[in-house]
């Protein structure tokens, strides 16, 4: 019985095209191409499985000419590359990776928040430039974490943990705003009170964003949105790209009107607004909050089984359109 035939379609740990190659006729993207939609088409015809990251768009228009085709697993908890809609009717399941990289990436937001409120890449350019000839009072005075108040707005898994870290481990207060309010006992492990919006941009010393991306929460954070937050509080979004106006953003950030940011993702990336390449109370990194060897790992793997699971018995492990598999 031949193996079903499955796209890798960007550059994966080697023991994973090994472990998914016992499966699948395995066609991999090793040399880590970005292919242009057209190719991604031409790659993906004649294929009934895809292995996907967060920048492989399957909407419509690929659905169309790949009829092939019956799921994509995503590597990546974040699954705004799918149109969900249209692969439900298409027939095509989707999946995510869930759950794995919830604390690593707490870890990296918390970072963030450190970084961005202490001016650390700031001061660091300012040392590499060859600047720092003195000791002064005011030099690189940042903002305190420990007994500040912590906003988080988008209170899911990763959420939770920023907001461990911030109450338990610093003494932070925390106030949060999110769809749904969480229920009490996870409100009291977290330390967190529920806020209006409002309330959360007006009272929060530092603000982390860690919502799902869609069509009704872009630009959540936008020019009246900064206007509301203090002059002395700082922004971090470890999110996705999109959620934050990045032009009002670096705007406010060249007027101080907000203390400063850190970013991990970006509109466009990875292209990155100009305007924000230009101020220095601004933290960047190349969303990277998952980035460690092992969570990597968690989430390749998982991806994979999403794959076997469907193929082997149906059971995907983390379907997000599970309608399609009563429809197969």
């Amino acid at each position: 019985m031949s193996k079903p035939k499955i796209l890798v379609a960007r550059a994966i740990f080697p023991e994973i095209i090994t472990y998914l190659e016992q499966h699948f006729e395995v066609y991999s993207n090793q040399t880590d191409e970005t292919w242009p939609k057209a190719q991604l088409i031409e790659k993906l015809k004649g294929m009934e499985g895809a292995f996907t990251t967060g920048g492989d768009r399957i909407d419509a228009e690929v659905l169309a000419a790949c009829p092939a085709l019956r799921i994509c697993a995503n590597m990546a908890v974040g699954y705004n590359n799918f149109d969900i809609d249209a692969m439900t009717a298409a027939g095509v399941l989707a999946t995510n990776a869930p759950d794995v990289l919830t604390e690593t990436t707490a870890d990296f937001g918390f970072a963030l928040l450190m970084a961005t409120a202490r001016r650390i890449s700031e001061s660091e350019h300012f040392l590499r430039a060859g600047k720092w000839s003195k000791w002064s009072f005011d030099m690189f005075a940042g903002a305190d974490i420990h007994g500040s108040t912590l906003g988080i707005l988008g209170m899911g898994r990763i959420g939770q943990g920023i907001a461990r870290r911030g109450a338990h481990g610093f003494g932070m207060r925390v106030i949060y705003h999110n769809r749904s309010r969480l229920d009490a006992n996870l409100e009291a492990e977290c330390k967190a009170s529920y806020v209006s919006k409002e309330v959360l941009l007006k009272t929060a010393d530092h603000l982390v964003l860690v919502l799902p991306y869609s069509p009704s929460s872009h630009h959540t954070i936008g020019a009246a949105e900064l206007a509301q937050m203090r002059p002395t509080a700082t922004l971090v979004n470890i999110a996705r790209g999109g959620i934050v106006d990045d032009a009002a953003l670096a705007a406010a950030l060249r007027e101080k009107r907000i203390a400063a940011a850190g970013l991990d993702v970006f509109e466009g990336e990875p292209k990155v607004h100009p305007d924000l390449l230009t101020v220095p109370n601004v933290v960047l990194t190349p969303h990277i909050a998952s980035a460690t060897v092992p969570t990597r790992l968690a989430m390749a793997r998982l991806a994979a089984n999403n794959l076997i699971g469907f193929f082997k018995d149906k059971k995907p492990l983390t379907p997000l359109n599970p309608a399609v598999l009563a429809t197969k």
